[in-house]
């Protein structure tokens, strides 16, 4: 059988077809480098001949910089998470860096074998969509020139970006929301993920509610899943005060409870219960669900977050809170007249 293998074509090779200096292929391929445009044709050229490619990893050994992010996040199946990752790996893209997606469980423990690993293969940054670092782990990561993004996380350590959202603010608005929609008994379904964003939403509406003089009914069970709002709408609304009204933590949890209004116990939605979620995935503009919900900005979150990249360790913890719309469908009943 012939011998597939060959060798990897060189940038000496381009120089020798070219007939210039291997000093001069390489600053042909380094973005602002000076070289003529007679030159670089003549490089390009002599490259797109033998099949010629960067090797970004080899020149990443030489200038400490290889343009690898690692994408640390967990859940990688849920809407939400995909379309956020798509988001991330279209502005590195776009930016000319690479995303390495390192798929983790919901641990600090996972999280930090993760960021292990994106120092042992020397990427520039690592951006963190699930779990925490541990603040001795996140030094190491500085120590070693990586820059540390945090997505709705907390606890932001010195030289990190922290992005968040207004999640607080977006639990009184959905308060107000049901309340101004005339639901009575109100309640709020949310999982066991405990995450910063998570816990944010729930104690805005909590606080709405109790500066209302108004009783709420929780549930929480489970992790962030359509299953959950499944069991959740069914506990909820099997209730001798079955609530009227319902803030999800989440659009999967939302979708869940919708299905358990309308299939397991013929509710009709708006009509008997009201129900607001949040993320605003594809699927909650769908005819089936029409779900009032909360806009979590995907495009600018990876904006902010790719732009941090180019500006620098900040000395001190940098945070950005970003704003989350209402988007109104017709999962909320119309205010009484």
């Amino acid at each position: 059988m012939r011998n597939l293998a060959r060798r990897q074509v060189s940038a000496r090779d381009v120089a020798e077809l070219a007939g210039v200096s291997r000093t001069a292929v390489s600053r042909a391929f380094t973005p602002g480098a000076s070289v003529s445009a007679k030159t670089r044709a003549k490089i390009e050229a002599a490259a797109a001949e033998l099949g010629y490619h960067v090797n970004h990893l080899a020149r990443g050994l030489i200038t400490a910089q290889t343009g690898l992010v690692a994408l640390i996040a967990a859940e990688l199946h849920t809407p939400f998470r995909a379309a956020m990752l798509a988001a991330l790996s279209e502005s590195l893209q776009a930016a000319g860096r690479l995303g390495l997606l390192i798929n983790t469980d919901r641990s600090d423990e996972s999280v930090a074998r993760a960021l292990r690993q994106a120092i042992a293969y020397r990427t520039d940054a690592a951006i963190v969509l699930s779990g925490m670092p541990e603040s001795a782990l996140a030094e190491t990561c500085l120590r070693n020139g990586m820059r540390l993004v945090l997505i709705n996380r907390d606890e932001a350590g010195p030289g990190t970006t922290m992005i968040r959202l207004g999640d607080a603010e977006a639990g009184r608005q959905a308060f107000a929301a049901l309340a101004a929609a005339g639901c009575q008994r109100l309640a709020l379904a949310h999982s066991r993920a405990g995450t910063p964003s998570l816990a944010a939403r729930a104690e805005g509406f909590r606080a709405a509610a109790a500066e209302a003089g108004r009783t709420l009914t929780e549930a929480c069970d489970g992790p962030t899943s359509y299953q959950t709002g499944l069991d959740l709408g069914s506990r909820l609304l099997t209730r001798p005060d079955r609530p009227d009204g319902i803030f999800c933590a989440t659009d999967l949890i939302a979708f869940g409870v919708i299905d358990a209004a309308r299939h397991r116990f013929g509710l009709d939605v708006p009509g008997d219960v009201s129900v607001i979620g949040f993320d605003d995935v594809e699927q909650a503009g769908w005819e089936g669900y029409a779900l009032t919900t909360f806009r979590q900005p995907v495009e600018e979150i990876a904006r902010q977050a790719v732009a941090s990249l180019d500006a620098g360790a900040p000395e001190e913890a940098q945070r950005i809170t970003l704003p989350v719309p209402m988007v109104w469908r017709r999962s909320v009943r119309q205010p009484p007249r």
